[in-house]
């Protein structure tokens, strides 16, 4: 019972629940209905409103369209509060516009006040009502202004029409109502325009301004009309001449309007006028010394970022290079605000493309954000920065060092033009006698003299300019060759501005700047800065001079001028690398050395081409060989510092001896030398005489690099299949060594070309016909390191380009093929030396960037660029034809096949190895000494067989011959017939393997068995079984072996010596 009860209880309290939530949701409808109603008729009731306000605001524009100029200005002035009250920047764009051209129009009438707009802020009722109104207006001007794009014609129109709703209402001079008796309200009037202007300001005036100066210029050719460009710059200068030239708003016309990228640069194409405003009110110098105080450049530079600061520095120059009496008194400040926003934005230039990077035109990779908007106008930013380093401004900034005078007299003797010869070898001490015999009439400049004091105003100022044109070459990274080509534009700047460096300190020259390398003051980073100019310049300078401007003009430097830099670079680098300074250098000093080490390598590669330095000029006198091989032996950084970059200064002799050693200690490592209690691994292999180059190829391109390095034993075989007699104890290897050298250089073969001139030997471009003649170049480049590894001197004289290339120099940034073009063909590179110095229009001479070359009887052309044939050479890019041309010749053609030799060459002998080595150098180290052949040496180690010694009158007899009766020729003939080389072995002839020797001979060469007891005899008593004077003298040249018959008389033995080495009569094997 109490159950039923209890249920039914439950039941009616639910439905009384339910009942009141059904209660509540329907209040809660009706009144969310009521809400939604309202809400809707509020919509409506406003949609209404603004569509009758709207429709009387057409009505009124509409109206009478050709008499609205006459409406007056309190008619407008309520429509425009209407309009205003509704108003919708995309709804009213249209109606605004007839607005700004109502009220323009009604301040253009004449002689009717009650129509001029303006007229209204002289009702007292009105006139906090209308500045309200007109300052809206305006900022809705603004407003439009930001989204509009000057390139498309419609929206030019509606620029205009803003600008000059804005120039209108800014500023009281075009105000009619002021005219006359009116002048007495002129104050008040101009009272209102500063409290518009204020108010504009407040809203971000100057933002948009910039917006729309970058919308109209940022572009390879501007979209702004010359009036709409006025009035911006009229409008974004009226704050800053109304505030007297504040700071605040110098801040803002920097930021915003002279970070627009090339604004000058428009401003006198398009309104010169503009510019003649900004020098009427000083605002360069304004800029100059308002940006000269550190925290407000900073500031600045922080506001704007690296892209937009890079601009502002290109405004700022051009404006610069337009002022040169401001320019001259405000150096100091200029220069240092320069050097300060370059200073910022090389924070951020990074030397590596990164996730952090981006890429910039003029900057190369920055870790800043960078506007890619303002990649259009780089070219015209490029432009602007170029003043910085033109003629004109480099002038005025270096006018302390050009007023020097370097000349003493007005007529310079000029150096006799020097001969090349093939060797390098000139008559230098004739030379050197007279170039400064002249030079103390010519320049007195030659040595450092010292006596300036370095803390005087004079320096400093010069420092600073130096630290500035430093900071741009390292800033402005990817227009650094455009720099250092405007920096070496003027010939004397640089010879003046090593008079001025040598004139520094007590001393002058090295002491100081070696001091101020351990002083890590302001002052001596200065110092080192101007150093660090002077070489990167001087380095450029040199680098793009071809040998006639350097050694027969002379232009900017005389020889001897070269000749002391050289030293002083010299010693500078020299003691930085003894003195460990090189080992913990970072950043600057680190920059530093390496800006003195290219230029000193520059001089040193140039005078290893062409000599204009005195003999043993490079050496360092106060270091000891042996002092340096310990070192290097104990792995002393320096040692291998100095090594590593200016093994030079080591004498020649004592590198190819360290180079011989280091070779030594490989093979001891590698087990390749004879011990005690181990032999080497030796190779066999045999050739058939007929097919030497095919066999040694086949079976030496197998062998493992290790291998190759080895002991390698040949077995000759004849025609016939039979083994030829002997045995090799490097003997026989020397001699097909030899014999394939002869073979893969000769240029019948077509692997190699010969020069015209001097005939020396390089790839040849139409190797490729060959069969597999990349593996071919790779084996030749093999068999020659063999050849330097083992010390085989082979007579094989190489192109001097084709060296530097063997030694890596072509990947140098300051190699130049032009340089290298006389080794390869002198007349070519005369013709296209004289294209560069064509004084017509070179266009006239129908030339392409291409090449055209008899390839086997057919014309082929070779494009130098991509599309090349079509682009005319024309005096802009002659400079780069010529260059294109010379790598062309000497790289692109033959790139493979130097490639491959360079492969080959480099498995058996290290780069770093042949390093310490000039082009030259190498090819001594290949071939040989170039130097006379020191008999004495040779009478030192010569080893004698069959009865021969030092003190048998055939040997006397030789020995005065060779010494009295032959000419340096024909000694050079008679150690070719020895030893298959004309040049003695570097080292001297204990180095010659196998030893030179001398066997007396009875018989002739197919009838000797060798030496036997009674031939030993007979030899050594001088007993003869027969008269030989019928036969000749004959050698072994892969034993160095000299077969001499026992002649009776020493007239005999001339005659015979000399035709056989005249008809070159050798004997292959005994």
């Amino acid at each position: 019972m109490f159950s039923a009860s209890q249920s039914s209880r439950a039941q009616f309290l639910d439905k009384a629940r339910q009942a009141r939530e059904e209660r509540r949701e329907l209040k809660e409808r009706e009144r969310a209905a009521v809400q939604l109603q309202a809400l809707v008729r509020r919509f409506l009731c406003r949609c209404r409103l603004q569509r009758d306000i709207r429709k009387e605001v057409d009505d009124f524009f509409g109206t009478n369209e050709s008499g609205s100029s006459k409406r007056s200005a309190l008619s407008v002035f309520r429509i425009a509060r209407k309009l205003l009250f509704v108003f919708n920047p995309k709804e009213d764009k249209e109606r605004f516009e007839k607005l700004c051209r109502c009220i323009l129009n009604s301040m253009d009438v004449e002689n009717e006040p009650k129509v001029w707009y303006v007229s209204l802020a002289l009702s007292k009722d009105l006139t906090l009502l209308w500045i309200k109104q007109i300052k809206d207006i305006l900022w809705f001007c603004c407003e439009f202004l930001k989204q509009l794009k000057p390139d498309i014609l419609q929206d030019s129109r509606l620029v205009n029409l803003h600008l000059t709703m804005l120039i209108t209402f800014t500023d009281t001079s075009t105000w009619k109502i002021l005219r006359g008796k009116g002048e007495t309200l002129r104050p008040a009037m101009n009272h209102i325009c500063a409290n518009i202007m204020g108010h504009l300001n407040q809203k971000g005036f100057y933002s948009v301004l910039q917006i729309l100066l970058t919308n109209g210029l940022a572009r390879s050719r501007p979209s702004l009309s010359k009036g709409s460009l006025t009035a911006i710059f009229s409008l974004a200068l009226r704050p800053v001449v109304a505030a007297q030239f504040s700071d605040n708003l110098l801040r803002s016309f920097l930021i915003h309007i002279m970070s627009v990228p090339a604004i000058m640069t428009h401003l006198a194409t398009l309104t010169p006028e503009r510019l003649a405003v900004i020098e009427s009110h000083d605002l360069f110098r304004k800029f100059i010394l308002f940006l000269s105080r550190e925290a407000q450049c900073r500031d600045v530079c922080v506001c704007l970022e690296g892209s937009h600061t890079l601009c502002l520095l290109g405004n700022l120059v051009f404006l610069g290079s337009l002022n040169d009496q401001v320019l001259e008194e405000e150096t100091a400040h200029f220069v240092g605000v320069l050097i300060n926003m370059l200073s910022y934005c090389q924070k951020y230039v990074s030397q590596k493309k990164s996730n952090l990077t981006h890429w910039h035109p003029v900057l190369g990779w920055f870790s800043q954000t960078v506007d890619y908007g303002l990649n259009e106008s780089m070219p015209l930013l490029t432009k602007q920065l170029q003043h910085l380093w033109g003629v004109h401004m480099i002038r005025i900034l270096f006018s302390d060092v050009l007023s020097k005078k370097l000349l003493e007299n007005q007529e310079i003797a000029q150096l006799p033009a020097q001969p090349v010869s093939p060797q390098n070898s000139l008559p230098m001490k004739n030379l050197f006698k007279r170039a400064f015999q002249k030079s103390a009439s010519v320049r007195n400049i030659l040595k450092p003299v010292g006596g300036k004091r370095v803390d005087s105003a004079e320096v400093q100022k010069v420092c600073s300019i130096c630290v500035l044109y430093q900071t741009t070459l390292t800033t402005l990274t990817q227009i650094r060759l455009q720099i250092l080509t405007g920096l070496t534009y003027l010939d004397d700047l640089l010879p003046k501005l090593w008079a001025f460096i040598c004139e520094l300190g007590p001393q002058g020259g090295l002491k100081l700047f070696l001091e101020c390398l351990n002083n890590d003051t302001e002052e001596s980073k200065r110092l080192l800065a101007m150093l660090m100019l002077f070489c990167d310049c001087s380095r450029h300078l040199i680098t793009i001079l071809d040998d006639i401007e350097v050694y027969e003009e002379q232009i900017s430097f005389k020889l001897e001028e070269l000749v002391t830099i050289s030293s002083f670079l010299n010693s500078f680098v020299f003691k930085m690398i003894w003195d460990g300074i090189v080992e913990n250098a970072r950043g600057e000093t680190l920059e530093l050395f390496h800006s003195v080490h290219g230029w000193l390598m520059v001089l040193y590669e140039r005078d290893c081409r062409r000599r204009f330095a005195p003999d043993e000029h490079w050496l360092r006198k106060d270091l000891k060989p042996s002092v340096l091989f310990q070192e290097l032996d104990k792995d002393k950084k320096r040692a291998q510092l100095l090594l590593q970059y200016i093994p030079h200064v080591i004498p020649h002799k004592n590198r190819v001896l360290l180079f011989r050693n280091m070779v030594t200690k490989e093979k001891e490592k590698l087990g390749l030398v004879e011990t005690s209690s181990a032999s080497p691994h030796v190779t066999h292999i045999t050739i058939r005489r007929s097919r030497m180059l095919e066999d040694g190829y086949e079976q030496l391109r197998q062998l493992s690099q290790n291998a190759m390095k080895g002991v390698i034993r040949v077995k000759f075989v004849n025609d016939l299949g039979v083994d030829e007699a002997g045995i090799d104890q490097d003997g026989v290897f020397k001699e097909f060594l030899e014999e394939i050298i002869k073979k893969v250089f000769d240029p019948a073969l077509n692997l190699f070309k010969t020069t015209s001139g001097d005939e020396r030997l390089y790839p040849s471009p139409t190797s490729y016909i060959h069969e597999n003649y990349l593996q071919l170049f790779e084996f030749v480049g093999k068999m020659l390191g063999k050849a330097v590894y083992e010390g085989i001197v082979v007579d094989v004289p190489f192109a001097s380009f084709f060296l530097s290339q063997l030694l890596g120099h072509h990947h140098s940034v300051f190699y130049s093929s032009v340089d290298e073009l006389p080794s390869l063909d002198s007349e070519f590179y005369k013709n296209l030396t004289s294209i560069k110095r064509y004084d017509g229009d070179i266009s006239d001479l129908g030339l392409t960037l291409s090449y055209d070359e008899d390839v086997m009887g057919q014309l082929v052309c070779h494009e130098l660029v991509p599309g090349g044939k079509t682009i005319p050479v024309t005096n802009e890019n002659k400079i780069s034809y010529i260059h294109l041309m010379a790598h062309f010749r000497m790289h692109t053609q033959i790139k493979n096949q130097t490639a491959a030799l360079i492969s080959g060459f480099r498995s058996i002998i290290k780069p770093e190895w042949i390093r310490m080595f000039s082009a030259p150098e190498l090819q001594r180290l290949i071939s040989g000494d170039n130097a006379e052949i020191d008999l004495e040496d040779l009478k030192k180690h010569t080893v004698y067989y069959g009865g021969f010694h030092g003190s048998h009158r055939v040997i006397i007899w030789l020995w005065d011959i060779l010494a009295n009766d032959f000419s340096p020729e024909e000694r050079a003939m008679f150690l070719k017939f020895v030893t298959s080389c004309s040049r003695p072995p570097l080292l001297g002839f204990a180095y010659l393997k196998p030893p030179f020797s001398i066997r007396c001979v009875e018989v002739s060469d197919d009838q000797d068995t060798g030496d036997t007891l009674g031939s030993v005899l007979r030899g050594f008593f001088t007993i003869r079984k027969k008269e030989p004077g019928g036969r000749l003298p004959t050698s072994s040249t892969c034993f160095n072996l000299l077969k001499l018959p026992n002649y009776s008389k020493k007239s005999i033995l001339r005659e015979k010596l000399r035709y056989a080495i005249s008809m070159n009569t050798g004997f292959e094997l005994s």
